[in-house]
């Protein structure tokens, strides 16, 4: 992959190069033993933390890499091109700063903040249940304030947590009282006596990294470690959310440029009826369809970024950019199997690999269904003329 990036300075053409050359060095040669064994790579997100890879977007005096939105995300889609797993779990961590950052008090900041953006720690998002995916407001794990004063206990089961047993902490959302504003945000150790976690889930792709489920019973959580009020909750996970739909997004593209990479070097190197299968027109076409759908995808999200990062209202081009790149990706990745014929059904090659990632990045951060929910009632509020 050498997509030729436009880049808003010298420094993020040199985070980019930066990025490839970790990429190529530390991902590629291993992602296939990783997915191909389920088995996690230890270290790897260590070594991501010490090139500073892990808190781009955020603020250099806590830790950060001070990058704006629009220049990470295309460090992410460069990650994902040689391994979705890996960059949809930095995705992930950078979702899971979001709430002490943005919410939190300068003393929480300055106490935990530091760890999290370095790497030295990383986390998860722990925000659906079993019977509350894409229904957030109906969640049931309670977390009861304690009279003596030494925080909450937190009883109920969590869901679907990407670095599940492996995160040093998680962005916690737990039902504190009745109702939609019930629901308060806690930065949760990944150590705590009273937190267990399920197996890893029997995932259709992006085995590498466990996804599991976490069981709280009456785990003591301190006081400070609640991020906001006691009801805020809910706004800040969907704060969240928004810029987490831009990660997926850019996840999304890295892996179809991938498969879009693959299928045209196969094509050129395959041949039927004395030529290359990339000179046949039915087949050429194909590509260029491929290559156009990833290219609008790439500018979709980052139209959305760069909205973000002038502090414009974003939300309905995230789910837009997030529901173009991923059905791009399912689109592309089936593709490139049917270029690669019957070699691209095999394990022999990786193209069979990328459409089974595809799939679930239409599923999580809301799925594609809710992203045309969330755009329609954009629609439907917006001011005449505003876009």
């Amino acid at each position: 992959m050498d997509v030729d990036r436009l880049l808003p300075t010298p420094e993020a053409a040199d985070l980019i190069a930066l990025t490839r050359e970790i990429a190529d060095k530390e991902l590629s040669p291993r992602v296939d033993e990783h997915e191909a064994a389920e088995t996690y790579p230890e270290g790897l997100f260590a070594t991501l933390g010490e090139a500073g890879l892990l808190g781009l977007p955020y603020p250099e005096e806590f830790g950060g890499g001070g990058q704006p939105y629009e220049v990470y995300l295309q460090v992410l889609e460069e990650l994902a091109a040689r391994w979705a797993a890996v960059a949809v779990a930095t995705s992930v961590h950078t979702l899971a700063c979001h709430p002490l950052h943005t919410f939190g008090t300068p003393e929480q900041k300055e106490r935990r903040l530091p760890a999290m953006l370095e790497g030295r720690t990383i986390g998860g998002y722990s925000l659906s249940e079993p019977q509350a995916g894409s229904d957030a407001a109906a969640l049931s794990c309670k977390a009861e304030r304690q009279d003596d004063g030494s925080g909450y206990r937190v009883t109920g089961t969590k869901a679907w947590i990407t670095h599940g047993g492996k995160a040093g902490f998680y962005a916690l959302f737990a039902r504190t009282a009745p109702g939609s504003h019930g629901i308060s945000c806690f930065l949760a150790p990944g150590a705590t006596e009273g937190l267990s976690f399920g197996a890893p889930e029997r995932k259709m792709g992006l085995q590498a990294v466990p996804t599991t489920a976490a069981y709280w019973d009456g785990a003591l959580i301190e006081e400070d470690r609640r991020i906001g009020d006691e009801g805020q909750g809910l706004q800040i996970a969907f704060s969240a959310l928004d810029s987490g739909r831009l990660g997926i997004a850019a996840c999304a593209t890295g892996l179809a440029q991938a498969a879009l990479d693959a299928a045209v070097a196969y094509a050129n190197e395959r041949t039927t009826f004395g030529r290359r299968i990339v000179d046949h027109q039915g087949l050429g076409f194909l590509l260029a369809d491929m290559a156009a759908a990833v290219d609008a995808a790439r500018a979709t999200y980052l139209d959305a970024a760069r909205r973000r990062d002038l502090g414009r209202p974003f939300s309905r081009q995230a789910s837009a950019a997030k529901l173009i790149a991923t059905d791009t990706a399912m689109k592309v990745t089936t593709d490139a199997v049917q270029v690669f014929g019957g070699y691209g059904y095999t394990r022999d090659f990786p193209v069979e690999r990328y459409m089974r990632e595809a799939k679930i990045m239409q599923i999580f951060e809301g799925t594609n269904q809710i992203q045309r929910l969330v755009i329609s009632r954009g629609l439907a509020t917006a001011e005449k003329g505003a876009r």
